[in-house]
């Protein structure tokens, strides 16, 4: 991978880690719901008029805003809201490795290899562990929104792939703009419509800042890049480089708000995270193509 490239692919999942923070920073004293909807809206808006409409059936589009909107981001919103730390909540969110090798073993029949399986148990011993040994930062309810999160992640891939779409950045600005309304509707159902007036009296700098970090920086300069980069490397080098935004939300976390994790958490987490990286990586192990060569010579 070219250096120029690799400091930008960096710099995103950088930007992806602090996105964590900035969610914490818009839903604390806000519906997150509703910080969702706002923040899909300004994504869309206006740049859609300026991208043509990827030509594929209105049903994928509507299927994706739903999943993508809704499904992982006004629920990743919801776990932190409901007690789950930024940066726990970007850990727990990698969930969606073992939730896409699962789909995958479902819908496409991919074989799941011995590697692969060891570091799912690796990954699940650790989140175990993480959730046991809290220091306040892990609750019920947020778990349960961001296993919601980690499963409409790859629910929202199938849908992007299924479109049979050859333009991904324009697939996710105009499947974005299916996103708001079912979040609002959401938050109209479980809140009434009084949360309109409130959420409108209480917006401030800090809700704007969320908000538009999470639409521009995140969503429309993130995807952009991170499109641009899979249409020039291979997805198994890619993949794994996705590691780097729980490394960076963590540190956000710490430096912004003073998130710590247990002692005990410090080791499940970075469990949690090998076993992820032993699922993405699809290479040789260190050392294994040197052993192998070994083995062959004479």
């Amino acid at each position: 991978m070219q250096g120029r490239d690799l400091l930008l692919i960096v710099s995103v999942m950088a930007i992806w880690g602090f996105n964590f923070s900035m969610i914490k920073l818009g839903v604390t004293g806000m519906d997150p719901l509703l910080i969702a909807a706002a923040r899909f809206a300004c994504a869309t808006f206006p740049i859609i008029f300026f991208i043509r409409r990827p030509k594929v059936p209105w049903r994928y589009l509507m299927g994706y805003g739903l999943l993508f909107g809704t499904g992982i981001w006004g629920m990743a919103s919801c776990a932190i809201t409901f007690g789950l730390s930024s940066g726990m909540a970007s850990v727990l969110l990698q969930l969606d490795v073992l939730t896409t090798v699962l789909v995958g073993v479902l819908l496409y029949k991919e074989i799941i290899s011995p590697r692969m399986w060891f570091g799912m148990g690796m990954a699940l011993v650790g989140l175990v562990v993480s959730i046991l040994y809290t220091n306040g930062n892990v609750t019920p309810a947020g778990v349960a929104f961001i296993l919601i999160s980690a499963i409409c992640w790859p629910l929202a891939g199938v849908m992007v792939r299924q479109s049979g779409t050859r333009s991904p950045f324009a697939f996710n600005i105009w499947g974005m703009l299916f996103a708001p309304l079912p979040l609002i509707g959401l938050s109209l159902l479980f809140n009434g419509v009084e949360v309109l007036e409130i959420t409108y009296r209480q917006w401030n700098a800090e809700a704007w800042i969320s908000v538009l970090f999470q639409a521009y920086p995140t969503t429309l300069f993130g995807y952009w890049v991170w499109n641009k980069m899979l249409l020039k490397y291979p997805m198994s080098q890619m993949a794994p480089l996705t590691l780097l935004v729980s490394v960076f939300a963590l540190a956000s976390g710490y430096l912004i708000y003073g998130e710590r994790l247990s002692a005990a958490q410090w080791v499940s987490c970075s469990a949690f995270l090998l076993g992820v990286g032993l699922v993405l990586y699809r290479g040789p192990l260190p050392g294994a193509a040197r052993a192998a060569g070994q083995k062959a010579a004479p």
